[in-house]
């Protein structure tokens, strides 16, 4: 049985973090002669980081492994304060493209132990996101990853104490809110930022697919293994009743037969899954009834360039001017393809590294 009808989450993709540290680090594919090295990779996405390695991006998981003197980016994810002290201590330059909702949970976390509270991290052990954090403040923040993880901490932090809460920014929102309940109950006084650390973008996407999900017959989840957002996807539609979901990393794993041939798809992408993967996967669907897009929410955030890098991109829009005959002055004034980042979409710019 062919599939009829495809029913296409909007918003879904690349969120404006992945958007910030993908154009970035393309920028410094331009800006520096490689290898350009990168501590982890710079989205958990299996095609993007494919793409630059072929351009000479080294991903690394030790700052050690960089030659002294070389191009630093620091990924999307956040990195420990020692991690940023060691690659600054190469002599290299350093790019941080961190995401500014995870600087924001690094700052709570920084602010909440200085003040003597004992912190409540809600993430995942060993993901990128949740290490870098849990280094801010170590002594002072316990991971949770499950309602159960709360017992060890209630045996040795009294109710009466000073307790925040925060969470890995990719979470599905049960996992988050199963926590929060519990420690609540526990501690009457808990503190948690008065917007919850849940990335917006995270949110979004979930909602997103909770509407699909309740209307498909499956739900093809694109995004790599290691994406926590991807993961928490899989998870959400689950919780809203489609029990069959496939998590693909992009058309070539997708299969039919796994999904039974259902008449109605919900396809979606996890936030660091370039949107040439969602066309290819509905290419391959095919839907004899055409695409339904279901959209809950606009999004039209936008985070800029990481600052370390703005001075190279005016310096590219003038030399690029310059050597096309333009004038220091209009150089200056008009804004170039660079310094244009606003205006450019990172799908457009990944696409663009194939050539």
């Amino acid at each position: 049985m062919a599939v009829e009808r495809v029913l296409l989450a909007e918003p879904r993709g690349f969120c404006a973090g992945v958007e910030m540290a993908i154009k970035a680090l393309a920028w410094m594919v331009r800006v520096f002669e490689p290898p350009i090295y990168c501590y982890h990779e710079i989205v958990h996405n299996r095609l993007v980081v494919d793409r630059f390695t072929a351009l000479g991006v080294v991903f690394v998981d030790d700052i050690s492994e960089v030659p002294p003197g070389s191009p630093i980016m620091l990924s999307a994810h956040g990195s420990a304060p020692a991690v940023v002290a060691d690659a600054r201590a190469t002599g290299g330059s350093v790019i941080n493209a961190v995401c500014p909702l995870v600087t924001k949970v690094h700052h709570e976390a920084k602010v909440r132990a200085r003040k003597g509270y004992t912190i409540l991290y809600v993430g995942h052990e060993g993901h990128e996101e949740a290490t870098g954090t849990l280094a801010v403040a170590p002594d002072a923040t316990h991971l949770v990853e499950h309602v159960a993880g709360l017992d060890a901490l209630f045996a040795t932090v009294g109710p009466d104490q000073p307790v925040a809460m925060l969470a890995q920014t990719t979470l599905a929102h049960s996992e988050w809110s199963e926590v929060l309940m519990r420690a609540g109950e526990h501690y009457p006084q808990l503190w948690t930022a008065s917007r919850n650390d849940l990335c917006f973008a995270t949110t979004n996407r979930q909602s997103a697919l909770i509407e699909i999900a309740r209307r498909a017959d499956a739900v093809v989840v694109i995004g790599s293994a290691n994406s926590s957002n991807t993961n928490a996807l899989v998870q959400v539609a689950r919780e809203a009743g489609c029990a069959n979901v496939l998590r693909i990393d992009g058309p070539d794993e997708l299969d039919l037969e796994i999904l039974r041939y259902p008449n109605t798809v919900g396809v979606t992408a996890g936030a660091s899954a370039p949107e040439e993967l969602v066309d290819a996967v509905i290419a391959k669907l095919a839907p004899r009834q055409g695409v339904e897009t279901v959209r809950v929410t606009e999004e039209d955030e936008y985070f800029p360039p990481p600052r370390e890098l703005r001075d190279s991109l005016n310096a590219l829009d003038m030399v690029t001017a310059l050597l096309c005959g333009g004038d220091v002055h209009t150089a200056r004034n008009l804004g170039g393809a660079f310094t244009n980042d606003r205006n450019i979409e990172a799908s457009e710019v990944l696409a663009q590294l194939q050539h």
